[in-house]
């Protein structure tokens, strides 16, 4: 064992091995992130990798010195989440080089093996109760070490080592890793059936506690409010645990006396030695999560004070206020229907007269299959509620247990409910909450997916729509009637993958005046533009685009004309077929291999598209392009900046037309022929399916391909996207594919072929109004 210089606690063994260097996956969640900082406070070499690592959990990563990245060469220990599959490259590749992987919960068992160990478990409240914990005994100055299952509001960091015996942790349950726990004091903060793929039966979830308790070595504190938990209580037999409740009525008691703003203050009675404690947090709920807390740091010893708790930070995605003006919108990790039914008591108080607003996303599809009914039940408290599809954390659907399926029970249970549900599509459910919610409203999203993310983005985008209600009112009498522009335009029909939300503004000009009129009243108002071709090559989000969206869809500018020097002038928003046809019908050769590129002029400028060996800038001669500033420019090709896959003139303008030379003249019927060899070539080897054509680069050298299609890749699916078994290169729709599956493929397809083959692949297709960078 080695001593760390800072704060002498001790590097232990791992598993009997002295390993220094480990590689944690789904280093971005709650149990494995804060785990594999306080693995870096100990003194271990950390890096870990995560394919959604939110922007928080990077910047507290970083600050412990964990290497976020691809598993190095040198790792001796894998160290992954329950969620993580078998399947994952970090987990193939780890079982190749026969380094030894293990779940979250038994390294943490191992690494807190030989310290007093404070086991905070139960199915609600744990991750606050903890916080509460490890904030008194910072007030007391007691120097425990802690794994919080969580991010602190304030961005205190989620693990430390600290410098004496003790250390709390969050137990999990879920995955039966409890078993390897042995702790000094264990606080079952409320007990409930949970985790249905794991425990068949109340009992087995019982059993697994019990089993807890009989190997706690000196005190258990248990709610005396929880009917499981006095359960168990009486079924212990022998162990040495002294088993204390506490709660309104327990031995350790704690009673709010008087609550206002965001504290409440409470009396202590019983077994504790101090008599009063003001809370930063308000509710019943809270009120038994800052009794057992407080009870917990009396019996480690800790000298906590009636202030121990006024300045408890709070805990991210647990009650928190992410708006308070005209309406309050707060954020939470409830997911049981028990800790939604406390929750939804404590808010239906402080909406008072205002109505109560539920977002809901339900995590895991055989939770919500089990429990409908009682989701159903809960849910009725809302006075208006939005329903999401299942977060299902990998799991397949199951019978009964989706989110139609909830939606049908909540409109049987209370008819008069008004309820919105837009399968595959959050942006829709979220625009309709934005018609709905009116002032004085309290609007709660509750989960445990990625609610979190969409609840941020919504109140965005209401923030944002007084703004596009202005561009749109200011703009709108200025255009020509033959001029379409429209707000929230749905997007995912103009798209070839036929995915996607809406544009929050949308025009069609007629006329090059009104195209300069939109572009340079954006440039002042500083709306972003973006261009929009036939929709092939770019996959627009799920919450839609925000700016304006441009289609040269109009007639105005699809012309094709044959120029007295043999070129052709072609429009932008000509298609890619009907320039073939056209070009075909005079006689003109040199377009073919455009034949069946699903798009349009002005996208095949802006992307260099080719196939079958040729490229759009091989018959461009003159580009005319308009600046998002709305001047209009002509450039000779000499002066054009062209590579794969790209034009740099256009990163930052619109192409409106293109001087074209044909190869030499030819029989119209031959070019027809050539045109239909090149349309059966690609029918054999692309899928038919919606797709926005190939997803990756080629890698210098090689093939994307081939190497999606060496790891096994084809027919790989996350919801309705799926890796195309005609060619690996494509993900195609199946049906109801949203954004988010998409982009989850393409982390996945990534990840496998670096830890295979070591070669990143960089996306082709576009992120309409993102950067890939941000998402992957």
């Amino acid at each position: 064992m080695t001593a760390r210089p800072d704060n002498g606690v001790a590097r232990p063994a791992l598993f009997g091995h002295p390993v220094t260097r480990l590689h944690c996956v789904g280093v971005g969640g709650m149990g494995v992130g804060p785990l594999a900082i306080y693995l870096a406070r100990l003194g271990f070499t950390v890096s870990g990798e995560d394919d959604a690592l939110t922007p928080e959990m990077r910047e507290q990563l970083g600050r412990a010195g964990v290497t976020v990245g691809p598993m190095p060469g040198d790792a001796e220990l894998l160290v992954y989440s329950s969620a993580i599959a078998p399947g994952h490259p970090a987990r193939v590749a780890a079982d190749a080089r026969q380094v030894r992987g293990v779940r979250r919960g038994e390294l943490l068992a191992e690494v807190t093996r030989g310290r007093k160990l404070v086991a905070v478990c139960g199915s609600h409240g744990k991750t606050t109760t903890t916080a509460m914990l490890i904030t008194a005994l910072r007030a007391a100055g007691f120097p425990a070490g802690y794994v919080l299952g969580g991010l602190f509001a304030d961005g205190t960091a989620p693990a430390e080592a600290g410098s004496n015996a003790w250390v709390i942790a969050e137990i999990d349950e879920s995955d039966g890793t409890i078993g390897a726990f042995s702790p000094e004091i264990t606080v079952a903060v409320n007990l409930d059936w949970d985790h249905p793929d794991h425990y068949r039966s109340a009992a087995d979830i019982e059993g697994a506690f019990l089993g807890l308790f009989a190997r706690t070595r000196g005190h258990v504190l248990v709610s005396d409010s929880c009917a499981m938990s006095a359960r168990v209580r009486e079924r212990l037999t022998g162990g040495t645990a002294d088993v204390r409740t506490f709660g309104p009525h327990g031995d350790f008691l704690g009673a709010v006396v008087a609550e206002a703003d965001r504290h409440m203050t409470l009396r202590l009675e019983g077994r504790f030695t101090l008599r009063e404690a003001e809370v930063r947090a308000r509710g019943a709920f809270n009120a038994a999560n800052a009794t057992a807390a407080l009870a917990a740091a009396q019996l480690m010893g800790a000298a906590t004070s009636r202030a121990a708790l006024v300045a408890y930070p709070a805990v991210r995605r647990r009650q928190a206020i992410l708006e308070s003006s005209d309406i309050t919108v707060l954020e939470d990790y409830a997911h049981h229907p028990a800790e939604i039914r406390a929750l939804l008591t404590s808010l239906r108080t402080r909406a008072g007269q205002g109505r109560l607003v539920v977002v809901f996303q339900p995590h895991r599809h055989s939770r919500t299959a089990q429990f409908l009914a009682e989701f159903a039940d809960v849910l009725t408290t809302a006075d208006l509620l939005c329903l999401l599809d299942v977060y299902s954390a990998g799991e397949k659907p199951v019978r009964g247990g989706t989110t139609e399926h909830l939606a049908a029970a909540v409109r049987k249970a209370r008819p008069d409910l008004p309820v919105t549900y837009c399968p595959k599509h959050p942006a829709g459910a979220l625009a309709a909450l934005t018609r709905d919610v009116r002032a004085g409203d309290l609007v709660a999203f509750v989960g445990a997916g990625d609610i979190d993310r969409l609840a941020r983005r919504w109140l965005e985008s209401r923030r944002g729509e007084d703004r596009w209600d202005a561009f749109f009112a200011a703009e709108q009498p200025k255009l020509a009637a033959a001029t379409k522009f429209k707000r929230e335009e749905p997007l995912a029909g103009r798209t070839t993958i036929r995915i996607g939300g809406a544009a929050r503004l949308y025009a069609e000009p007629a006329s090059l005046a009104d195209l300069q009129t939109l572009l340079r009243a954006a440039a002042a108002a500083g709306v972003p533009v973006f261009p929009l071709g036939r929709g092939s090559n770019l996959l627009v989000p799920d919450d839609g685009v925000h700016g304006l969206v441009i289609s040269l869809a109009h007639e105005v500018w699809t012309k094709f004309e044959a120029q007295p020097d043999g070129s052709v002038w072609a429009g932008a928003g000509l298609r890619l077929k009907n320039l073939c046809g056209l070009a075909a019908k005079a006689g003109l050769q040199g377009f073919e291999f455009l034949e069946g590129i699903p798009g349009s002029v002005g996208g095949a400028l802006r992307m260099n598209a080719g196939a079958m060996g040729g490229w759009m800038f091989d018959v461009v001669e003159e580009l005319q392009l308009i600046t998002l500033a709305g001047d209009v420019q002509t450039l000779a090709k000499p002066a054009l900046h062209v590579e794969y896959r790209d034009c740099a003139e256009l990163h930052d303008a619109i192409a409106l037309a293109a001087r074209l030379r044909p190869a030499a003249p030819a029989a119209a019927g031959a070019i027809r022929q050539q045109m239909d060899a090149y349309a059966r070539k690609r029918h054999e080897s692309q899928p038919r399916e919606p797709s926005a054509g190939c997803v990756f680069r080629n890698p210098p050298g090689n093939s994307a391909g081939r190497l999606i299609d060496e790891c096994g890749l084809k027919g790989e699916r996350v919801g309705d996207a799926e890796v195309s078994p005609v060619h690996a290169n494509f993900i195609v729709n199946r049906g109801h594919a949203t954004s988010a599956d998409v982009l989850e493929l393409v982390r996945r397809v990534r990840a496998r072929v670096r830890a295979a083959r070591g070669v990143d692949l960089h996306p082709e297709v576009l992120l309409y109004g993102k950067r890939w960078d941000d998402v992957l």
